[in-house]
């Protein structure tokens, strides 16, 4: 396939390259873009495209209104932990690529002329240009030091209001929040105090600390996928679930309930929420929030009168790493304001995962979740003969519409589009 026959608005791209002894970045690569993919399975007028991989541990992104997509990596390539891949005219090719940034993380989000970035343990921003554009040589700000970083749920996923502010998650690097040994009840859990929630800073303000931000929610153990949705005006997030309770319980839980519970979970939250971790979990069979069995649970407790009920619960161990709310218009109405949520694992119950979910909202209340997107494993989980291809976990929206999810096991990006039949 020759690219330069793809569209006619490459063709002014190809005639520069040509006339520059330069080939277009497939070309360069080896390999012809966009690759259809067939094996993921969407709903009727939907598409998947492959636009790049091997690019490494790709995980959130952010997309300006030029169509480059930012793309954050967990563990640094060729010394950067960020690419700028360029697709100008929208048509699935990337023209160029870049890597800029010399540290590894998963948060980033566009807004105010400003694209905002975090590594592990910090928050930093860039000056955009016209159109959302990097300018050469770009220099990062540094917005914000000191987010504890212990190795472990250690992602600072970012997202925005349209009041100046920048809402951090910042996981628990602790399942339960005791130690070994520490037996059952209510002590405290300390880590609340700089852990397992999301912190409101300032957007503009240079070199803040930790010290200087307010946590705006608590008890969420690891709220990877957040985002600000601009029509209900208020702040989401996806929080992972705890791990295994047969293990340490064995009394209380079998090996299936340990499977099956708890539920993954989505929250709407305001300044001050509480959501219950590590002194709760959801049970979606029974639609209650129980006690949980460190401080007291016997699966059959319930608790937490004061913590916020989630809007959805999914199956357990799907893992969520990415919430965002669509508000594009080349999706079907029904679309539009809904939630797409990367489901980043696989749930035992359902034997499926790897996949992208939808949550529609009705003016402002969510309906029932729908798997949107599937396949991504490549292989039937109930009886896998090999093992999983791709692993969803960022989601961004283009200028025209399409969505994009990334897979940090081969370093993947697809373009999911539509168009009516």
């Amino acid at each position: 396939m020759n690219i330069c026959k793809v569209s006619k608005a490459f063709l002014a791209i190809c005639v520069l390259l040509s006339l520059t002894g330069l080939r277009p970045l497939s070309k360069r690569m080896g390999l012809e873009f966009p690759i259809e993919a067939k094996q993921i399975k969407l709903p009727s007028g939907f598409r998947a495209q492959i636009m790049a991989k091997d690019l490494g541990t790709t995980r959130h992104m952010a997309i300006n209104e030029l169509g480059d997509i930012f793309v954050r990596l967990s563990k640094l390539k060729d010394g950067h932990g960020m690419y700028i891949l360029k697709d100008r005219n929208q048509d699935g090719i990337i023209e160029d690529q870049q890597l800029l940034g010399d540290y590894p993380g998963t948060g980033i989000v566009i807004g105010g002329g400003y694209l905002y970035t975090s590594s592990n343990s910090a928050v930093f921003r860039y000056k955009l240009g016209k159109g959302g554009e990097l300018p050469a040589n770009a220099e990062p700000t540094q917005l914000i030091s000191g987010l504890v970083d212990h190795g472990r749920d250690n992602a600072k996923p970012l997202t925005l209001d349209r009041k100046g502010n920048i809402y951090v998650t910042i996981g628990s690097y602790n399942d339960n929040c005791r130690q070994e040994g520490s037996g059952t009840g209510m002590a405290p859990c300390t880590i609340l105090d700089s852990a397992g929630g999301i912190w409101k800073f300032n957007a503009a303000r240079a070199n803040q600390k930790f010290s200087d931000g307010k946590r705006y929610v608590t008890g969420l153990k690891n709220a990877v996928g957040i985002d600000w949705d601009f029509n209900t005006n208020s702040l989401y997030a996806t929080a992972h679930g705890r791990g295994k309770f047969d293990d340490k319980f064995p009394q209380y839980y079998s090996a299936q309930q340990s499977a099956e519970l708890p539920a993954e979970t989505l929250y709407k939250v305001k300044e001050g929420d509480d959501a219950g971790w590590p002194y709760i979990y959801y049970d979606q069979f029974q639609n209650k929030k129980m006690l949980a069995p460190e401080y007291g649970g016997d699966g059959k407790k319930t608790a937490g009168e004061r913590a916020i009920d989630p809007i959805q619960a999914f199956p357990a161990h799907l893992g969520p790493n990415a919430l965002l709310f669509y508000t594009g218009s080349m999706f079907p109405k029904r679309y539009r304001n809904g939630a797409f949520i990367a489901f980043h694992n696989q749930s035992p119950e359902l034997k499926k995962g790897y996949m992208v979910a939808f949550v529609p909202f009705v003016k402002g209340k969510p309906g029932q979740w729908e798997i949107f997107a599937d396949n991504f494993a490549g292989v039937d989980l109930a009886m896998p003969d090999g093992p999983v291809q791709h692993r969803p976990c960022g989601l961004a929206q283009g200028p025209d519409g399409a969505l994009y999810v990334s897979d940090d096991l081969n370093g993947t990006i697809f373009k999911i589009s539509y168009k009516s039949e």
